[in-house]
């Protein structure tokens, strides 16, 4: 099993910095904008399936060795192992995320979906879920998050809960937690006060940080201080950043600094999360080969302090940001 990805800012290749989600990928519907114009018109399992390979065959091409994917992300699960199992000398390379505490409801339907994910981090969730995971992923396992933690979650309090999470760690498996919403740096806060049995519980987490939204980042220095790994999600804000997206004049300093260095603002966006000494992976979301190439030039970029500055302007408050999030439609 590979090791997980140690933490901070030390030199590495460049791309071992970033890594490939499949939450665009491993379901028909998703919240990115722009998605229709990117998948196959028949969203079909073995359409997605191939997909899904085409993208963890470039990226691994590329020099990306982190994938991440989840319980709820349709059968990216199914589509990464059954990748896993095809490539057996990619297998020993790579790392691999995934994330349990959401049950994926839409029926493989893109729209007219009351409701496309349930979360609930329960004692009992993640025994059946633990077990799905493992059938689809087999020992490909390094990295395993609560998804989506809030500081109303049980998975901060439940002693029995942490028990079976610290029963995981025992196996080699690195646990964590994936935040989401306005406090996500409560979220991490909180977590780095779990324990079990004087040790400390968790030993990763997954954020949303971008141009729009970087409030959590002085939580995930606290957590990279702690020698956690801190994975960085949503760094395009579900395409908000993207060329064809960022046209509005909140965006505009984005734009003008794509003008000045020919880079697309997608690049830009990603590498600003890369430039956190912080952050130790960086996802792209790419739904095409297009796009991850796309997304991957940002490991060339080397943004300077000023360029830094000049986008920080960009920043909404967290309450709207996710507002704005959560109005996004399923396509």
């Amino acid at each position: 099993m590979p090791a997980a990805p140690a933490t901070g800012s030390t030199a590495r290749p460049p791309l071992t910095r970033f890594g490939l989600g499949t939450a665009a990928v491993g379901r028909p519907g998703y919240i990115t904008l722009g998605r229709e114009l990117d998948l196959p018109a028949e969203r079909t399992v073995e359409a997605l399936r191939r997909r899904t390979h085409d993208l963890l065959d470039a990226a691994y091409a590329a020099g990306v060795r982190y994938f991440d994917t989840a319980r709820s992300y349709g059968r990216a699960e199914e589509f990464l192992g059954d990748w896993l199992a095809a490539r057996p000398e990619a297998a020993v390379e790579v790392t691999v995320g995934s994330k349990w505490g959401y049950t994926y409801t839409a029926g493989w339907r893109a729209s007219g979906v009351p409701v496309h994910e349930v979360k609930e981090h329960t004692v009992e969730v993640f025994d059946r879920q633990i077990k799905e995971t493992r059938a689809l992923l087999g020992t490909h396992l390094d990295v395993y998050l609560v998804h989506s933690v809030t500081p109303d979650s049980p998975a901060l309090t439940d002693p029995a809960l942490h028990e079976r999470l610290a029963g995981l760690a025992a196996e080699g498996v690195r646990v964590g937690l994936s935040t989401s919403g306005p406090a996500q740096a409560d979220t991490v806060r909180a977590a780095l006060e779990v324990s079990v049995g004087g040790r400390p519980l968790f030993a990763a987490v997954q954020s949303t940080w971008n141009l729009l939204e970087p409030s959590a980042g002085p939580a995930l220095a606290a957590a990279a201080e702690a020698g956690w790994l801190v994975v960085v999600k949503e760094g395009m804000a579900n395409g908000r950043l993207a060329d064809r997206n960022a046209t509005g004049p909140g965006t505009a300093a984005l734009r003008a600094l794509a003008r000045r260095t020919g880079a697309g603002c997608d690049a830009l966006a990603l590498a600003a999360v890369a430039a956190q000494p912080w952050a130790d992976l960086v996802l792209s979301g790419a739904a095409t080969a297009g796009q991850l190439a796309s997304n991957l030039a940002a490991a060339e970029l080397d943004l300077t302090p000023d360029d830094l500055a000049e986008l920080s302007v960009l920043t909404e408050s967290a309450e709207a940001y996710w507002h704005t999030r959560a109005a996004l439609p399923w396509a």
